[in-house]
């Protein structure tokens, strides 16, 4: 029997709203949401939440946690528990591990794993490559979230560029997604990059080698097939201005067929700090100018933009410490991300509403999951208390990523999650984790 909890006097964020009351957990569920409920025994822990926020758990629909093949960096185990103390309750795994999810066998493997030591809720994407279509054909809608396209090199050999495979691709039943970053400009440009500075390419040319042209041309691509074959598109970490005119806010989410993503990282650094941040700020796509940043904000505020994601991508400070031919693209994210944007609503640049909107209610629209991503009576209880005056610093002693490292070191947040709830059961609590129920496979509400 799972414990039974009643939060009381939270400041209660959902659906557009922030009210004051209480919220009821039961067997995993949310039982009741009101002003004020009493108790009906003395088996029910009473959790005081006054001042604090509560909101749905964040789904995050991008994550790399490394596993299998590449756990040096990160595993399932380590970065989930990362995850939860930031607030996030679900995630969707990418499948660029090794060896590559492009097989359902390979797919299942991971899910297999999850359930053994993944403490948030997980879901595993399927690979495409040049030549799987036929198995992309078997992949499950309901238990699977979407298939992953890479439409540049960040993966190698899961790079999809034959024109006769996207188009088979595109006309899939599926959640497509896609990386769009073009490949023949990358190249042209890296040429020129290393004819112009040999070895010694400087980091701050990353923006530049994967420029906005590469980013523009490979996102307008996708979106043109999707259009062609009237596929269901999401298009993750849009980084350029340029970009985000692809994109509509004329249908309500769950009307449209063509969606986007931004990521922390390109909502908060510019090319300004790779001086100072170094390889610490490589991701792919690159982070870009300080427009490009504005840019996506306002995308993000008017609705082009969807989603709210991280791309968390832990890499060794070893392996980041290459110059910039060898410094591997990506960084971890997944305990920052919430904080980070509760910093953006302290400085009035978006509300929480809409963060909660962004980062939880549209991850769960979007891919149509099943009871999660708001705070109704009878869905899973994934919820997250935030304490919204309780300032602290990112140090290397709280750092909780396998990795050992962060690219907010030495940022100060001026909020704090306190209690993350994985299907009614307390995971997180002030520091310290309860591993003695796991995280469940998404289930996705998908004909």
């Amino acid at each position: 029997m799972q414990k039974s909890y009643l939060i009381k006097n939270a400041r209660i964020v959902n659906e557009g709203e922030i009210f004051e009351g209480d919220l009821l957990i039961e067997q995993g569920r949310i039982a009741k949401i009101d002003a004020t409920i009493g108790p009906k025994n003395g088996n029910v822990v009473i959790i005081d939440a006054e001042g604090k926020y509560l909101m749905p758990g964040v789904i995050d629909d991008q994550v790399h946690f490394r596993e299998p093949g590449l756990t040096h960096k990160g595993d399932i185990y380590s970065e989930s528990r990362a995850a939860v103390a930031g607030g996030i309750t679900s995630y969707m795994e990418q499948p660029n591990t090794k060896p590559v999810a492009t097989t359902i066998e390979e797919l299942e493997k991971k899910y297999t794993r999850a359930s053994q030591v993944s403490l948030a809720n997980y879901s595993f994407n399927m690979g495409a490559s040049n030549d799987n279509l036929e198995e992309l054909k078997k992949v499950s809608k309901r238990n699977v979230a979407g298939i992953k396209i890479f439409m540049g090199s960040s993966t190698g050999n899961m790079l999809v560029d034959q024109q006769k495979t996207l188009e088979g691709i595109f006309q899939l039943d599926h959640q497509l997604i896609t990386h769009c970053e073009d490949e023949a400009t990358i190249t042209a440009n890296l040429e020129l990059a290393k004819a112009e500075f040999g070895e010694h390419i400087p980091m701050s040319m990353h923006p530049k080698i994967r420029s906005e042209q590469a980013c523009f041309l490979s996102s307008s691509t996708a979106v043109a097939l999707a259009k062609k074959y009237n596929s269901r598109l999401h298009v993750f970490h849009i980084s350029t201005a340029l970009e985000t005119s692809l994109f509509s806010n004329k249908k309500q989410l769950s009307e449209k067929r063509i969606t986007s993503e931004v990521c922390i990282h390109h909502l908060w650094f510019d090319d300004k700090q790779y001086d100072e941040k170094g390889s610490l700020i490589k991701w792919n796509p690159a982070v870009k100018t300080a427009a490009d940043r504005e840019g996506l904000w306002k995308a993000l505020l008017d609705d082009r933009i969807d989603v709210v994601a991280t791309d968390h991508a832990p890499h060794t400070l070893k392996e980041k410490s290459g110059n910039y031919l060898n410094a591997p693209s990506g960084g971890p994210m997944v305990q920052h991300a919430l904080p980070a944007m509760m910093q953006k609503v302290y400085d009035g640049t978006i509300s929480i509403e809409k963060v909660v909107e962004k980062m939880c209610h549209n991850p769960a629209i979007l891919f149509n999951i099943e009871e999660r991503g708001f705070l109704r009576e009878g869905f899973h209880a994934d919820i997250v208390l935030v304490e919204p005056n309780r300032p602290w610093s990112v140090t290397k002693d709280n750092i909780l990523y396998k990795c050992g490292w962060s690219p907010f070191e030495g940022t100060h947040f001026k909020s704090k999650v306190t209690h993350s709830f994985v299907g009614g059961h307390l995971a997180f609590k002030d520091g310290e984790f309860d591993d003695s129920k796991l995280g469940e496979r998404l289930i996705f509400n998908r004909a």
